[in-house]
């Protein structure tokens, strides 16, 4: 186990207790399932939100630019490291393994906290089957279409040019934490709202609209706007985007920060735990970190780690590197 950061104050946890104390932030290098299995069977704390970007079950291996002459591709020699392998043996593997990693979460799971699965077309419909039997009735929450600018052109009938999250609480009727009034978590009105329903002006200047709702009124401001919905088309992906690229790290499949930030702003408070169990570069773990949050990551790969690794310390952020 490494230390990576500034030296422990006399009141934080000590690098050789950080895989029994919760506070800590982790990085692990195992598989998903197993460690998940470990680390909730201990009873070493639990976590407020878990993201789980797992591999697509796209049938092939990717491999990372960690140079100049290097891509980020899939199924091509030479091309870079192979950063990790997306072949299960069909189907039916890859929701074997899924299922694992889900119900290690599950366990892991506070009672307020959600979990975050993101798939695309390839499996995301058996793999909402396999999160309604581990988590129960009652616990599907959500449903969120990201669309990143890129996706299956040129496809026999429309093009798939999204992605889907959906989101499971702990258990039934669990009251999630869900911060949609946060000024980063809303979106402008449309023009038409704007124009047919925002008449009124207060005496600040300030347009708005007002509802009466079982009895009591309610009042909306044009400038606030409104709670975002479940398409979220306003966040480009990593390869669609020249701007971003300089949060880029090389790793295949990395997620924009910006996606990532929504999530933890939406779904954790400040001093949460965040979960991250194939983290691949470290977008949640970093992010989670920058907005005050803990976290907790893992990935079987050692080029993730590696990459993860890096990415955290040139943050100055302090974690347990645990392989």
């Amino acid at each position: 186990m490494k230390r990576h950061g500034p030296p422990s104050q006399p009141d934080e946890p000590r690098a050789e207790d950080a895989a029994t104390d919760p506070r800590g932030n982790m990085l692990v290098h195992d598989d998903a399932a197993t460690w998940l299995a470990s680390f909730a069977g201990s009873g070493r704390g639990t976590v407020d939100l878990a993201y789980l970007d797992p591999p697509f079950n796209v049938g092939a291996a990717f491999t990372a630019r960690m140079g100049p002459s290097q891509r980020r591709t899939r199924g091509q020699r030479g091309a870079g490291p192979v950063a990790y392998h997306d072949a299960w043996g069909g189907l039916d593997g890859f929701l074997s393994f899924l299922e694992g990693v889900l119900s290690g979460l599950r366990e892991l799971l506070s009672a307020d906290g959600t979990v975050w699965l993101h798939l695309d077309y390839r499996s995301v419909h058996e793999a909402k089957g396999v999160a309604d039997r581990v988590f129960g009735g009652g616990t599907f929450r959500s449903e969120v279409i990201w669309v990143p600018g890129n996706g299956a052109r040129g496809r026999a009938g429309p093009s798939i040019t999204h992605q889907t999250l959906l989101v499971y609480a702990a258990r039934p009727k669990a009251r999630i934490v869900w911060n949609s009034d946060h000024p980063d978590l809303r979106e402008p009105y449309a023009d038409t709202s704007l124009s047919m329903h925002f008449r009124s002006v207060d005496a600040q200047g300030r347009r708005y609209r007002e509802r009466v709702i079982a009895g009591r009124t309610y009042r909306y401001y044009a400038d606030e706007g409104r709670r975002l919905g479940s398409v979220w088309n306003d966040i480009p992906a990593m390869a669609a985007n020249t701007p971003i690229r300089a949060e880029g790290t090389g790793y295949p499949t990395q997620k924009p920060e910006r996606l990532l930030e929504r999530i933890v702003r939406l779904s954790s408070l400040e001093g949460a735990t965040v979960c991250d169990p194939t983290c691949g570069s470290g977008t949640t773990l970093a992010v989670a970190a920058r907005l005050g949050r803990r976290f907790l990551g893992c990935d079987s790969s050692p080029l993730a780690i590696e990459v993860a690794s890096r990415r955290l310390r040139d943050a100055g952020v302090p974690f347990d590197l645990v392989q």
